[in-house]
């Protein structure tokens, strides 16, 4: 095997590869004699085939399996005797099929060319000259009772409005026939029947729900509205549509004390240990916030202390992922690059500085979690196989098959995991002091958080 490196340039590493036809036919001729000793073959008995008669029956699928072997070999070769660290797999570069063939046979040298991508090496260098701040929020008994009213109005009871028509509120429930047209013609799941629909509750298109308060049983009204421009439909999506609407009954929302009797309807045998239990969730959600808000700050730090060149190669396959995701939601909303603003160049140049801030964060995590001996076991990611089958019910089965026969889509798993690790790891190692805000400043979401 003779191995020459043809190019070095950056992080980009090229290796010409030529198999001399004389080891090739070597390690054929040791193939055949292997086979030779377990063959059957019809007119031979067992073992006594001859070896010309293997190779003309299998000498060039053998041969096949040996080039396949060499190459394998060669590129580990490669790797280990230049202590490279690459960031994908390698790109080969077969000669043309008379070469091949020639290969094959065993009448002919067999050249390649591997190319691969190596990742960088940079310094880490001391982390603990890092210092971020971790919003809190303090939960508030207002938090409690409001949180508490919302669970209050999921299982709230209503009954007819008594009085010959009686008008309907915000807050009441109609009960509704309705029949939409877009410029005087039915489209398709514009038609509803005995409908339930609470007014006030945001639950159908905007505008809507406004324009039956003051209707009584009986009534029939015709709704105008506008379906947003982000409607999951694009063939409706800001467009002008009206409905025909037959109210067939109104009823009131009934008193709902919010007493011990009420939390037994949530399984709690006093309303001061539901509120417990709520308070609970509700620290957990604003703590889980506040993990996020301080992470996003220290990818921030970290992304600004280092810079190195970046395996193309990874970075177009994240922009890729990216940039796939981000057609798909164009063309669900039925956007095109004119209604972002953007030519699409500019939208391109952004989400691809989106996947080098990726790529480059990836490279630095994976480094620190490398050096303080992060790991991600093998308990963990049965945990995340189990949370993400639970997530198919009646496909539990499929999911596990899937995912524990699938190695790719387990590194999906592991990385968010491995990540989640390391970022703990760094908390323990930087400079972090609480700062206290409101729960609205707790939950806002930056312009950069939304990009």
């Amino acid at each position: 095997m003779q191995v020459t490196q043809t190019l070095s340039e950056g992080l980009k590493r090229e290796f010409k590869v030529v198999l001399p036809a004389g080891d090739l036919a070597a390690k054929l001729e040791t193939q055949l004699q292997e086979m030779r000793a377990k063959a059957h073959i019809k007119g031979f008995r067992p073992g006594k085939a001859p070896v010309s008669h293997l190779k003309k029956l299998y000498g060039k699928s053998l041969m096949g399996e040996v080039l396949q072997e060499a190459v394998n070999e060669a590129n580990r070769k490669i790797l280990d005797e230049n202590q490279l660290r690459v960031a994908m797999e390698p790109k080969l570069d077969f000669p043309a099929q008379e070469e091949v063939e020639k290969a094959l046979e065993a009448a002919g040298d067999f050249s390649f060319v591997v190319s691969f991508e190596t990742l960088p090496t940079f310094e880490i260098g001391v982390l603990d000259d890092i210092s971020l701040e971790k919003p809190v929020a303090p939960v508030t008994d207002e938090d409690v009772q409001s949180a508490i009213e919302k669970l209050a109005e999921r299982i709230r009871e209503f009954e007819p409005k008594a009085e010959e028509g009686a008008k309907a509120e915000k807050g009441d429930k109609v009960t509704i026939d309705f029949a939409g047209k877009l410029d005087g013609v039915p489209f398709e799941g514009g038609t509803g029947g005995d409908i339930d629909l609470v007014l006030g509750s945001g639950t159908f298109i905007p505008g809507f729900e406004e324009q039956l308060e003051g209707a009584a049983t009986g009534d029939q009204r015709v709704v105008k509205v506008t379906f947003p421009e982000n409607y999951s439909a694009q063939n409706l999506a800001g467009k002008e549509a009206e409905f025909d609407v037959v109210v067939k009954a109104v009823a009131a929302p009934k008193a709902q004390a919010l007493d011990d009797e009420f939390a037994k309807k949530y399984g709690f045998d006093t309303l001061d240990a539901f509120k417990e239990a709520v308070r609970g969730n509700i620290e957990a959600d604003f703590d889980k916030a506040s993990r996020d808000k301080l992470k996003r700050a220290l990818l921030d730090a970290l992304d600004v202390r280092y810079s190195f060149e970046l395996p193309q190669g990874l970075v177009d396959q994240e922009f890729e992922s990216i940039w796939r995701e981000f057609e798909a939601e164009r063309k669900r909303a039925g956007k095109t690059a004119t209604d972002e603003g953007k030519s699409e160049e500019e939208l391109r140049a952004e989400y691809r500085a989106i996947a080098e801030r990726r790529v480059r964060l990836g490279l630095v995590l994976a480094e620190i979690g490398q050096r303080a001996g992060v790991k991600v076991e093998e308990k963990d990611l049965t945990d995340a196989v189990i949370e993400r089958a639970r997530q198919f019910p009646g496909q539990e089965k499929q999911v596990w098959d899937f995912y524990r026969n699938n190695e790719a889509a387990l590194a999906q798993l592991r990385a968010p995991i491995y990540e989640e690790r390391v970022v703990a790891h760094l908390s323990g190692v930087i400079k972090i002091a609480d700062k206290t805000v409101t729960r609205e400043e707790l939950f806002a979401e930056d312009e950069d958080e939304a990009a």
